[in-house]
Order: C-alpha cells, then structure tokens, then sequence
C-alpha cells in the first residue's frame, strides 16, 4: 500500500512524487535501460501522439541524445523488465530513433501509484482538451474507485469544478466529437448542458458552431428554448462594445462561469464586473483561480 507521503505527493502531480530525482542515491541513480525491456503504461489514457512532434523530439535524440531519464517500475525483482511510469514521448521517440537504450530512473511504485501517475501527467499536458480533462477524472474514479470529492481533494480541486467536466461525458457523440475538436468551448457546453429539452442539444451545438455564436448568445437562445422570461428591465440596457462582450467571453472562459461586465449609462469607461458562483466551494475554486488568500 502507498505511503502517506506518497499519496500526499501524488495529490501535488508527478513533479512532487519525483522531486528528489536528481539525488544522488542508489533509488534515484540514472541507469541505462534496453529499450526492448520497456512496456509501455498499461494504464496511460493518452493513446494519440502528434506523430510530427515525435520525429522531431527523435532527431534530437539522434543528435544529442536523452537529457531527462524516464520513470520506471520493475514489478517482479527477479525479472530484468520494466513499466513505463512517465517519459512516454521520450520511450516513443527513443524507438524512432533506433537507439537501443535509454536513461532511466527505477522507482518503488504501487500498481495504485502507477494508475494515478500515468492519469496526473495526462492532466499536465498543456494541449488538453475539456473532454479529455473530464475522461481523465472519470479514469481516476473508476480506476481508483475514488468519489468526486476524494478526486477533487487529490488534485487540489473544488469538487463542482470535477462535477463540471464531468457532466461533459453525458453529452451526446457528435457534440463531444465538437469539443474535442476545438470547435466548442467549455463556456458553450455548459451552456448547452442547461438545455431542458435534449433533443434540441445536438441542433443547437451545430448552430453554435455554424453561426459562430458567442457563450452569451448562446444562453440567450437555451434561455428561450427553456421558456425562461426575462424581468421587465428598470432602465434601458447599455448596448455593449465589441471590447465589453469580447472580454466577457475570455472571462467566462477562465472562470467556467457566467460572467457579466456591466457598464455604466453615463460613464461608459466605468462600470462593475460580476461573477457568480453556485456554492461556497464554487467560490473557493474562483478565488484559487485569482490567487486570494482569505485566511
């Protein structure tokens, strides 16, 4: 079973767990491995790699060789084979390169441990897509049999931050097929996902994608395919700039959440930014994400 330590480093990500890599002792020496004793991860979620990344990262191996070792298990001591636990670009352009061995680093890991691993550094990848963030928490949850508040006190997240990406699974094929091709954001698949109506949801994402139509637009069109009816307003609404809505739109983005910039009727250069949250741990999650430290 995983050490204290351990898991509390896991719940940090993979740089934390392999900190004291670069230590000169025995666990941490840097030995050279043959590439035809190493399987890949049995548990790594990411099965496509950009292929013209990997030739180049394979022409630098050629000419400069492995700068970083890969991490490694060896699941029976008496066996020389090993299990790739991170460095798995580095493994696959290493073979590309026809080289015969490669600089690793052998580590006491958990069949656990490894599963987590492999899951924390597809969450790092900085190409993700929301859909592949959210398959990535449901692999923990099953793989780990872990709930969504134990996935979200691992990985330092709010536990409606997990729910939220979640949700994206339940989205029908061609939707999330939408998603992951970077066609949709986040702010317009939860906006989508407060669709009554569900047969509507598919229609509506294509038009989303057709028109080019921005999160606001599209909570305006949910809102009315929901029979939801405005209040008669007080006073006339300050039509928005291009400038205004455009940075509404980054902000939603960033916060995963309606957010509204409301100007003022006489002073156009002034006004008030509002963002709403739907629960004390929602409100926990927007001020990590601006860095606030109340206590």
């Amino acid at each position: 079973m995983a050490s204290k330590d351990q898991n509390k480093a896991l719940g940090r990500g993979i740089d934390a767990l392999f900190a004291d890599a670069d230590e000169p002792t025995s666990e941490a020496a840097v030995v050279d491995l043959a590439l035809t004793d190493i399987r890949a991860n049995p548990y790594q979620p990411r099965h496509k790699f950009d292929q013209a990344a990997l030739k180049e990262l394979a022409s630098s191996i050629e000419k400069s060789g492995v700068f970083q070792p890969i991490i490694v298990r060896q699941p029976d001591a008496e066996i020389k084979k090993y299990e790739l636990i991170a460095g798995e670009r580095r493994f696959r352009a290493s073979k590309l390169a026809k080289q015969t061995t490669i600089p690793a680093i052998v580590r006491d890991v958990t069949e656990e441990q490894m599963m987590e691993v492999a899951v924390l550094e597809n969450l790092q990848r900085e190409d993700l897509t929301p859909l592949e963030e959210a398959e990535a928490y449901e692999s923990l949850m099953k793989k780990l049999k872990l709930t969504q508040a134990e996935v979200s006190k691992r990985l330092g997240k709010s536990r409606p931050y997990i729910a939220n990406y979640l949700r994206l699974l339940g989205l029908p094929a061609g939707v999330k097929q939408l998603i992951q091709r970077g066609k949709l954001s986040m702010g317009q698949a939860r906006t989508l996902l407060s669709l009554k109506d569900k047969s509507k949801l598919a229609p509506l994402a294509k038009k989303a994608v057709k028109d080019n139509l921005t999160v606001r637009q599209l909570e305006q069109i949910v809102a009315r395919y929901n029979g939801d009816t405005a209040k008669p307003a007080k006073k006339a609404a300050v039509k928005k700039s291009p400038y205004i809505r455009a940075s509404e739109e980054q902000l939603q983005e960033k916060f995963g959440t309606a957010v509204s910039i409301q100007t003022k009727a006489s002073k156009k250069d002034q006004g008030k930014i509002e963002i709403p949250y739907l629960s004390n741990d929602d409100l926990t999650r927007i001020l990590e994400i601006l860095k606030i430290d109340l206590n």
